[in-house]
């Protein structure tokens, strides 16, 4: 993998609700849209150096933040989140980019981001490929735990989480990250569930991608099972070091190789 480079400049754009949103990228050639994870922003793909190893494959790579995430506006009011807005958002992007079909580009996402972009897939969004990483079939259904039982926690807590506890650890790294708990749970109950016999509804060639030690490896094949055109790729790793692991951008330069 690329090592890292300096990361790229924010630039914003207006959703259809007036929200302003943040998004970076690099390179040139065929885009390719990126989504990240919760609690993240787009740097989740330039840290380690995996947007830029795409770019140097002829990808202008494409890194929304979510709203209620990273440079994005971070709405304090619910009405502000209503359900699957992320969809909406990520939808109402790719029209600002003048993305429409096939011909076009390509869509990816890891955690968070695979959930939005099987959102995307069922309501219609028709890249050339995809790929949904670190999620499987028990998150697009919609059971959701892990990092996000540990957010509900905090919000809910009526006193301060007991020093050297994970809950103080995990709060005072969003709040280094200048993530506001309450804006990012109000994000996360927007999300809308998938239906199984959606997924066989999309015919977009997809990569489906799980760390070999993450949790959610447990119904990967599942939803495998369920896209029509699914392929499966593996790397090594936990749900926080699949991400950044050289196996895993490698599946994604030969899936996405326009010569496929």
């Amino acid at each position: 993998m690329s090592e890292p480079t300096p990361e790229p400049a924010v630039s914003f754009f207006t959703t259809r609700d007036g929200i302003r949103l943040a998004h970076r990228e690099l390179g040139e050639g065929r885009p390719l849209v990126l989504l990240h994870g919760a609690m993240g922003d787009g740097t989740l793909w330039t840290r380690h150096g995996q947007a830029a190893a795409l770019a140097a494959r002829g990808h202008r790579v494409i890194l929304p933040d979510f709203r209620g995430h990273g440079a994005s506006a971070k709405p304090r009011d619910a009405a502000a989140f209503p359900p699957d807005i992320l969809t909406e958002d990520t939808l109402a992007f790719l029209d600002h980019l003048g993305l429409h079909g096939p011909q076009d580009y390509d869509l990816g996402g890891y955690s968070l981001g695979a959930r939005i972009v099987v959102r995307m897939l069922v309501r219609g969004a028709t890249p050339g490929r995809a790929v949904v990483a670190g999620q499987g079939m028990q998150q697009v259904l919609g059971i959701s735990g892990g990092a996000s039982t540990m957010l509900q926690r905090i919000v809910a807590a009526t006193e301060p989480p007991e020093p050297g506890s994970q809950q103080e650890r995990f709060a005072a790294w969003m709040r280094a990250n200048g993530d506001d708990p309450a804006v990012l749970m109000m994000a996360l109950d927007s999300l809308v569930a998938t239906p199984a016999q959606e997924l066989g509804r999309v015919h977009v060639p997809t990569l489906v991608a799980m760390g070999t030690e993450d949790e959610r490896a447990v119904s990967v094949d599942e939803l495998v099972a369920a896209l029509p055109r699914a392929t499966k790729a593996t790397m090594p790793g936990d749900h926080g070091r699949a991400a950044a692991a050289p196996e895993f951008v490698a599946a994604m330069v030969d899936f996405l190789d326009p010569r496929r």
